[in-house]
C-alpha cells in the first residue's frame, strides 16, 4: 500500500471497524438488560424500551415491532435483517468491507471476523426463541478476539489508525447515548435513593460498559455524580468518552504526520476542540445544564467529525 492511502481502502477500513464495534455494543447492552429482567426489584420496569430509545429509531421500531418485548428488541438489534443497525447487517458490512480490503488485512484478523459474523449467523434462530445473556457475552468475547487479533497481527500504521478512528468514535456514540437513556430512566425515586435498588440500578448501567470494577476500585459507594464523571471523563478509562476522543484525535494526529500532509484537517480540528471542551467541562455542570442537552451536543459534535472525515479523506481524491 502506497504511503498516501487510497481513500476507497481508508473508508473501509474506518467502517469495517466501526461496524463490528457498533455490534460489540449492541450485544453489549442486550447482554446486561437481560440479565436486569431477571431481577425481581425490576419488574415494574420494562427494561426493554429504554434500548430502542439508544438507537433513536423508535418510531422505525414501533411500525414493526409495536411492544418493546424482549423477543421484539433481541429481534430488532441483533438479527434484523432490514434494520441498517442490527448487529447481523452490521457484521455483515464489517466483512463485506474487509473483503474489499484484503490487501490491507492480516490474514488471521480477517478469518477472525469472518468467524464472529458466521457465530451471529448460525445462532439467531435458537436466540429469537429463547435468548440468553450467555450468548451476548460469548458476542463480546468474539468481538475482543477479533480486536485483540488485529491489533497484534496488523502494522501500527496509517490503516491501524483508521480503524482506530472507527472504533473509538463508535464507542464515543453508544456510550453517551446509553449514559444519556439510562440517566433519565434510572434517576431514582426519592424512596429508592441508597437503597439497593438504587445501587444495582447504577451498577447495571456501568456493567453494560464494563466498568463496574474499575469505577469500584477507586469509588467504594454509587453516587450518581461520580457515575456520570466517569462515563463522561476519565481519563484512562477505555470506554469512557474522553478517552475515546482522545484516542482518536491521537490517531488523526498520526494519519496527518504519516500522510505528509501540510494542513491539519478539519476532522482532528473538530476532534481536538472536542477533547478541549470535555476536559474542562465538570460533572455538576453537566448535570446542572441537563444530561440530554450535554449529550445531543456531543451527539452533533461526533456526527460533524464523522462528516469531516469523509471530506479530509475518503471523498477528498472523487472528482465534484
Amino acid at each position: 500500500m502506497s504511503r498516501i492511502m487510497l481513500s476507497r481502502v481508508a473508508e473501509s477500513i474506518y467502517w469495517m471497524s466501526r461496524q463490528a464495534e457498533r455490534a460489540e455494543n449492541l450485544a453489549r447492552f442486550i447482554e446486561v438488560t437481560l440479565h436486569m429482567s431477571l431481577d425481581p426489584t425490576e419488574s415494574s420496569v420494562n427494561p426493554w424500551e429504554p434500548l430502542v430509545q439508544v438507537t433513536g429509531d423508535n418510531e422505525w421500531f414501533e411500525a414493526k415491532y409495536g411492544q418493546a418485548t424482549c423477543q421484539n428488541v433481541v429481534q430488532f438489534l441483533a438479527f434484523d435483517e432490514e434494520y441498517h443497525s442490527s448487529m447481523l447487517t452490521c457484521l455483515r458490512s464489517s466483512r463485506q468491507n474487509a473483503k474489499s480490503v484484503r490487501e490491507a488485512m492480516p490474514t488471521e484478523s480477517f478469518e477472525k471476523l469472518n468467524e464472529f459474523y458466521h457465530f451471529v449467523l448460525d445462532s439467531r434462530a435458537p436466540q429469537l426463541t429463547d435468548p440468553t445473556a450467555d450468548f451476548f457475552e460469548q458476542i463480546r468475547y468474539h468481538a475482543l478476539m477479533w480486536t485483540g487479533v488485529l491489533d497484534s497481527t496488523m502494522s501500527h500504521d496509517i490503516a491501524w489508525h483508521f480503524v482506530n478512528v472507527g472504533r473509538l468514535l463508535e464507542r464515543a456514540d453508544k456510550t453517551s447515548r446509553i449514559l444519556d437513556v439510562k440517566y433519565f430512566n434510572l434517576l431514582p425515586r426519592v424512596e429508592d435513593v441508597g437503597t439497593a435498588i438504587d445501587d444495582l440500578q447504577w451498577s447495571t448501567l456501568l456493567l453494560a460498559i464494563s466498568g463496574f470494577e474499575a469505577y469500584r476500585r477507586e469509588h467504594h459507594l454509587m453516587d450518581i455524580e461520580k457515575i456520570v464523571a466517569f462515563f463522561l471523563f476519565h481519563r484512562s478509562f477505555p470506554r469512557s468518552i474522553y478517552s475515546c476522543i482522545a484516542g482518536a484525535e491521537w490517531s488523526l494526529r498520526q494519519i496527518e504526520k504519516e500522510s505528509g500532509s501540510d494542513y491539519t484537517g478539519h476532522a482532528q480540528r473538530s476532534t481536538n476542540a472536542l477533547r478541549h471542551r470535555l476536559k474542562n467541562t465538570n460533572v455538576k455542570e453537566v448535570i446542572a445544564g441537563g444530561m440530554h442537552q450535554f449529550i445531543d451536543r456531543l451527539q452533533v459534535e461526533l456526527n460533524e467529525i464523522g462528516d469531516a472525515l469523509g471530506q479530509d479523506y475518503f471523498y477528498a481524491n472523487q472528482p465534484a
